[in-house]
Formats: C-alpha cells, structure tokens, sequence
C-alpha cells in the first residue's frame, strides 16, 4: 500500500540516467567497450517501449461505452494517438541504439556486422542449436565468418530483432531440426564426414534459416567470405534428408 497522499512510484530522467551511467561503468571494468555497452542498453529501451506499443495499440480498438458514444470516440481518439506516439518514440530510440542516423548506417540498409551484432548472433544461436543436438570437438571454430555471411544478408533492422526471428524458426521446424541433427550432427554416424562440418557448429541454425529465406542473398555472402560451398551443400543435403 502506497503512503496516503502518494501516487506510483516512478523514476524521473536524472535517476534513469543514473542508473544507465552505472550499468555502462560495471560493464567496462568486464571488459565491455563504452560505446557496445550503451547500444545494448539502448535496444532494451527499444525494445520495451515497442512491447508498449503493441499493447497500448492492440487495447485501442476498445473503449467504455457506458458514458455515450462522443465519449467512446474521444476515448479511441486519444488512445491511438498515444499509441503512435509511443511508436514513434520507439523508433527514434532504436535508430539512436544503432547509430542508424551514421553514414552508412541506415535502418534498412546492409551495413557490414558490427561488433555486438555478431555477439548477440552468437548468444543467440547456442541455445537453439543445444535444445537439437551437443556441443562437438569437430565444430569447424569459423563463428565468426559464418555469422558476418549471415548478418550480411539483413538490413540493421532485420538484425535487431534477429534472435526473435532465428527462434521462431527453430519452433517452427522442431521436429524436423531434431532429426537432421540426430542423423548428420554430432554422435550421428556420419560424425566426421567433412561435407557436414557445418552441423557440428552453433551457426548451422542461422545458415540454414537463411539459406532457406534468402538463398542467393546467402550464397553470394558465402562467397565474399570464402566459406567453402561444400557446408551449403551438405546442409542442404541433410535438411532435405531430414524432411523425408
């Protein structure tokens, strides 16, 4: 219960700022680069605010109607525009987190992988690929070219919301997924066969959701980091095994 005469508790801008400023100093003593750290913090606030907005906007279709319709129609009135608002706000912050006002870094443009979208690409994959499979001696250790191919294929906005789209995939595809790696993926017996290489390593999840997205895209990012032709190939291979 509130102490009479107060209303909710909220933080004002000098303690949020605070708080933000505080979270970036404990994140560079681990290590973490200033500006990497405020990025992150900024799709959080991105993000929050584009969960308000769905949910304020799905609620404004709604309104009492006890009270008369100029009342209800007042009512829709003020919660779209709040609404849009909100929207509106979202999207700045999420253009300010990547810098998507920068030369060359456009919301809907296919600027090379940052740094911190390769780190959250790699956060984001290792779940998905442990709920099918384990962890393999033979993954091939080339991450990082893998998800640069990868990321190279979306636009920055496509990337912020990467880990949403990969993991939908994945729930999508349980089953077959499940199987690919039982017959081709590690302790299968095909374990070492070098065709497959790629099922032994974490990406494989984000490869082969592209190559069945964005194929050409992939392909010719494929080729720009030379990555050998063979793992797309033998991912193929496996995934159609897989379906049959």
């Amino acid at each position: 219960m509130n102490p009479a005469g107060e209303g909710l508790q909220q933080l004002d801008a000098v303690s949020v700022l605070n708080a933000k400023t505080t979270l970036v100093q404990l994140l560079l003593r681990a290590g973490v680069h200033p500006g990497d750290a405020g990025e992150l913090i900024g799709l959080v606030e991105a993000g929050t605010l584009a969960v308000a907005h769905e949910r304020i906007g799905g609620s404004a279709g709604t309104a009492p109607t006890e009270k008369g319709e100029p009342y209800a129609s007042g009512w829709l009135d003020g919660a779209r525009a709040v609404a849009d608002e909100l929207g509106d706000i979202a999207e700045r912050t999420l253009r300010d987190a990547v810098g998507a006002d920068a030369p060359g870094r456009a919301l809907d443009g296919r600027p090379p992988a940052g740094r911190m979208e390769l780190e959250r690409a790699k956060v984001a994959v290792l779940p998905l690929y442990l709920s099918f499979t384990t962890v393999s001696d033979l993954d091939p250790e080339v991450s990082e070219q893998v998800l640069t191919a990868v990321l190279g294929t979306m636009s920055t906005r496509e990337r912020t919301g990467y880990a949403g789209r990969l993991t939908r995939f994945a729930t999508a595809h349980h089953t077959r997924l499940e199987r690919m790696y039982a017959q081709y993926g590690p302790g299968s017996a095909i374990a070492i066969h070098g065709r497959y290489s790629l099922l032994h390593s974490p990406t494989s999840v984000a490869v082969l959701e592209r190559l069945l997205t964005v194929a050409s895209e992939l392909r010719e990012e494929w080729e720009a980091a030379e990555l050998p032709p063979a793992w797309l190939e033998g991912l193929t291979t496996a995934w159609d095994a897989a379906g049959s």
